[in-house]
C-alpha cells in the first residue's frame, strides 16, 4: 500500500509524507465545512488527484498523525497493490428520513463476493446514525465488518457535508467497500468515561429524543444532576454524556446530548435511546480519555497478522472539548501503540461507528475514539 498525506494550513499545502504518483487511489478529505463550501478548494484537490476517488467529509477538527488541527483540511491518498474498493453513495432525502431503509439499501448495493469491510462516512445532521447502521447490520453477511463515523461542523452543529467525486452535500452518506483476500482490516472503539450516580430507567423516548427518566422530565433531572455546572447546558452536555444500556443487552453505549428542547423538557441525543433502557451520567478526566484512546488502539491491533499501514481515527467532538489543549495526547497514545509505520488520519465527529467489544455487530457510539486499521 502506498500512502500520501498532506495538510492544508494557512492557505498552503504541507506534505506529511513523501509525495508519490499514485494510481487509482482512494482519497479521503477531512476538512472544515467552510473549506468544503469553497469551490476553488475542492477543485484544487480534484486537480491534484485527477485519477483518484475523492471522498469529502466535514469535521469538528482534523487529524493528521499526532496533530489535532482545526479550520484546515487533511488529505490522505492510498493506493492498494492487490486489494480493491467499491464506493456507493445515497442520500436520506430519497428515503423520507428513514435511515434504516437507507442503510439496508446501501448495503445491498455492494457486490457480495470478496467483501471484507465497509467504511461509512455519513453526514451528521439529518441521518440517524443508529438507524443507519442497524439497517446495514440487518442485511450484513457473515465475515463483513463496518466502521466509520458521522461528520461534524466544529461546535456549530449547523450543517455537515459529505460527497464523493462531486461537491459535498447535506444528507449524503458515502460507503467504501473493501475487497480482497490480502486485505487485513480491524476496528475497535473505546472511551475512557466512567458512570456515576444512580442507575435510572428511560420511561419515555422517541428515537433519539429523550423525554422522561424514571417518569420525570429528562432535562429537569439532568440539570439536577449537574447542579451549579448546568449553567451552560450546551457545554456541560458534551462534558457529561449518558451511558445507556439497551433492554436485553449487557454492554452499554455512550450517548452525547446534541441539543435540548426547553418546551418539552427533553434532550436530543446523537443516537437512539429506547424506552426501558438503563441510563447513568458519565464523566472523565483528561488522563482517562487518553487511556481510552490507548485501549481502542490495543483492541484494534490485537491478533493482527501485520502492522497497520493506515489508521482511520474518528474521535468525538466532545472528547476534543473535554481535553482542550491536551487533546493531542490521545493521538500520541494511538501512535505509540500502532508504531511509526502507521499513517494516522481522520476527524473529530458527531458520532463514531464500530463493532462493540466482544461482538461482530457494529453500532453508533458517542464520546469514543474509534480506529479502523488497514493493511495488505
Amino acid at each position: 500500500m502506498k500512502i500520501t498525506q498532506a495538510a492544508y494550513l494557512d492557505g498552503c499545502w504541507q506534505y506529511k509524507t513523501d509525495k508519490a504518483d499514485l494510481k487509482n487511489p482512494l482519497v479521503l478529505v477531512f476538512a472544515n465545512r467552510t473549506l468544503l463550501e469553497n469551490r476553488d478548494f475542492t477543485l484544487s484537490i480534484r486537480n491534484e488527484f485527477s485519477s483518484g476517488h475523492i471522498i469529502y467529509s466535514s469535521t469538528a477538527g482534523e487529524i493528521a498523525g499526532t496533530k489535532a488541527l482545526e479550520g484546515s483540511a487533511v488529505v490522505t491518498a492510498a493506493e492498494f497493490e492487490k486489494a480493491s474498493f467499491v464506493i456507493r453513495t445515497d442520500n436520506i432525502a430519497h428515503y423520507n428520513k428513514n435511515s434504516t431503509a437507507l442503510g439496508e439499501s446501501l448495503y445491498r448495493s455492494f457486490p457480495a463476493e470478496g467483501l471484507r469491510h465497509i467504511i461509512v462516512l455519513s453526514e451528521g445532521s439529518f441521518v440517524n446514525g443508529s438507524a443507519l447502521i442497524q439497517g446495514m447490520e440487518n442485511k450484513k453477511q457473515a465475515g463483513v465488518s463496518i466502521s466509520g463515523g458521522l461528520c461534524g461542523d466544529d461546535g456549530r452543529f449547523q450543517k455537515t457535508l459529505v460527497g464523493y467525486n462531486h461537491e459535498p452535500r447535506r444528507g449524503e452518506v458515502v460507503a467504501i467497500g473493501l475487497y480482497g483476500t490480502t486485505l487485513e482490516v480491524t476496528a475497535a472503539s473505546a472511551g475512557g468515561w466512567y458512570a456515576f450516580g444512580p442507575m435510572r430507567i428511560i420511561t419515555k423516548s422517541e428515537g433519539n429524543v429523550l423525554y422522561e427518566i424514571d417518569g420525570k422530565p429528562a432535562l429537569e433531572l439532568y440539570r439536577n444532576y449537574l447542579g451549579e455546572r448546568s449553567g451552560n447546558i450546551a457545554e456541560s452536555s458534551l462534558l457529561y454524556p449518558l451511558q445507556v444500556t439497551y433492554p436485553g443487552r449487557d454492554l452499554a453505549v455512550v450517548r452525547t446530548i446534541l441539543n435540548i428542547d426547553e418546551e418539552n423538557n427533553a434532550m436530543i441525543l446523537a443516537g437512539d435511546v429506547p424506552e426501558q433502557s438503563k441510563v447513568q451520567l458519565m464523566m472523565a478526566s483528561i488522563d482517562d480519555l487518553a487511556e481510552g484512546a490507548r485501549e481502542a488502539a490495543l483492541q484494534a491491533a490485537q491478533d493482527r497478522e501485520h502492522k497497520a499501514s493506515l489508521a482511520l481515527l474518528i474521535s468525538c467532538v466532545g472528547r476534543r472539548l473535554a481535553m482542550g489543549q491536551r487533546v493531542e495526547e490521545e493521538l500520541e497514545q494511538v501512535q505509540e501503540v500502532l508504531g511509526p509505520q502507521t499513517v494516522l488520519n481522520g476527524m473529530y465527529s458527531y458520532g463514531e461507528i464500530a463493532p462493540t467489544k466482544g461482538n461482530d455487530f457494529s453500532e453508533l457510539h458517542n464520546q469514543t475514539m474509534t480506529l479502523t486499521l488497514i493493511s495488505e
